[in-house]
């Protein structure tokens, strides 16, 4: 296998969880050249045929834990990231292997009076393979550490085994810490302490994640409804103040698959994004949805997200006709050849989230992230799904044409 550098990984992940939203410069949208996918408005009559590759690829993410308990993001890169574990417990847990998602909450549970409870509080976003944080004060960020508290949260449900109680304690309590006046959450903290802008993906993984319905939920739906919710589009807002990237699929998805009631008009939104390039392991044509609406990559995780949403919605022709384009991407590992993981995108020249670089890697490596959503989709697990009904009073939801009467 290729040697992939921590430094390769570090310099284009800032994204990864989520696909945060940092730092974004003032520059043009990357031209590049798609092809154009017909809107049709309708579910499509296509026959296609679905092979279920699901143990295959699930089988690879059992294969690639090591140890401790961890998953690298990308096999043999010795860099492991909060929020791909968290998923991997997830995956785990839907699929009842409760003892490998006890061994990635044990790894964190062991880590609750040395990582959790100290500096600025919650997990650092990225360590090594043997667990150490490659800053010794790592970014914190909200999203990935709300995550974990959703897989946490997830395994209690399933097993009735509670014994995971204190970390969800600790995690939600620094979770509610970030809060501001304005209802909103911060993002977390970067190694020198200072706070990270708000993030609509974290502030959504937070409210989810956050069992129940009290003032912290309410005060967040008022700061979503104020300021970041499209009320023409009925969509979630991930950067309101630069137009070029004001949406992004996860939201899209994320926003359908965590809020009871949501329109699923916002899934027909996610048009904007659709696009096809030719992968770069096999020049075939891929069809799927890009971070934002440059349209230069194919983007297999969020894709596998949007799956998981079509699922929820019962438009089971679109969930057949992406699970065949993900599976046109399958990459069998070169240390366990039975199995097979997705990458992260088809091709390596476009750009994440804005212009974040793609790491070199990126389109011929398979990738925890988008194997997770892809088996997660397959399955029709969502993450969301115990927390998604809050019983939310009428008035406070803004998504909804008698809620929250807000304009941006």
């Amino acid at each position: 296998m290729r040697f992939i550098t921590i430094f390769s990984i570090i310099t284009a992940l800032f994204f990864l969880s989520g696909c945060a939203k940092d730092d974004l410069q003032d520059f043009p949208l990357v031209e590049t050249t798609v092809t154009e996918i017909e809107e049709d408005g309708q579910e499509e009559n296509t026959e296609n045929e679905v092979t279920d590759h699901t143990a295959t690829v699930y089988g690879w993410l059992t294969s690639i834990q090591m140890n401790n308990g961890l998953l690298e993001s990308v096999e043999g890169s010795n860099f492991v990231s909060l929020y791909d574990n968290a998923l991997a417990a997830l995956a785990f847990t839907a699929q009842d292997d409760f003892q490998q998602a006890e061994a990635i909450f044990d790894f964190f549970d062991n880590k609750i009076d040395t990582e959790l409870l100290t500096g600025d509080g919650g997990f650092g976003q990225f360590r090594d393979a043997s667990g150490i944080p490659f800053d010794n004060a790592p970014k914190r960020w909200l999203g990935d550490n709300a995550w974990l508290l959703m897989a946490i949260n997830n395994y209690h449900e399933a097993t009735g085994n509670h014994r995971y109680t204190r970390m969800a304690t600790e995690l939600e309590n620094w979770i509610r810490s970030l809060q501001d006046t304005d209802g909103g959450l911060w993002g977390g903290f970067k190694p020198d302490g200072s706070r990270i802008h708000k993030i609509t993906e974290g502030i959504l993984d937070a409210y989810n994640a956050v069992p129940g319905y009290d003032a912290f939920h309410e005060n967040i739906l008022q700061f979503l409804a104020d300021q970041r919710w499209d009320a023409d589009v009925r969509a979630l807002i991930a950067d309101p103040s630069d137009a070029r990237y004001r949406f992004a699929l996860d939201l899209h998805a994320w926003g359908f698959l965590a809020l009871e009631d949501f329109p699923a008009s916002t899934l027909d939104d996610a048009y904007r994004f659709l696009n096809s390039q030719t992968a770069s392991i096999n020049n075939q044509s891929t069809k799927g949805y890009c971070f934002d609406e440059d349209k230069d990559a194919v983007w297999l995780e969020g894709t596998g997200q949007m799956i998981l949403a079509f699922h929820e919605a019962g438009r089971t022709n679109k969930v057949d006709e992406f699970i065949v384009e993900m599976e046109k991407m399958l990459i069998y590992s070169e240390t366990h050849s039975e199995y097979a993981g997705l990458p992260y995108t088809t091709t390596q020249s476009g750009t994440a989230f804005g212009l974040s670089p793609l790491w070199d890697t990126a389109d011929d490596q398979p990738a925890v992230s988008s194997s997770v959503w892809y088996v997660l989709g397959k399955m029709g697990f969502n993450p969301f799904g115990i927390e998604q009904v809050k019983n939310v009073p009428e008035g406070m939801k803004f998504w909804n044409s008698g809620g929250l009467v807000i304009g941006n």
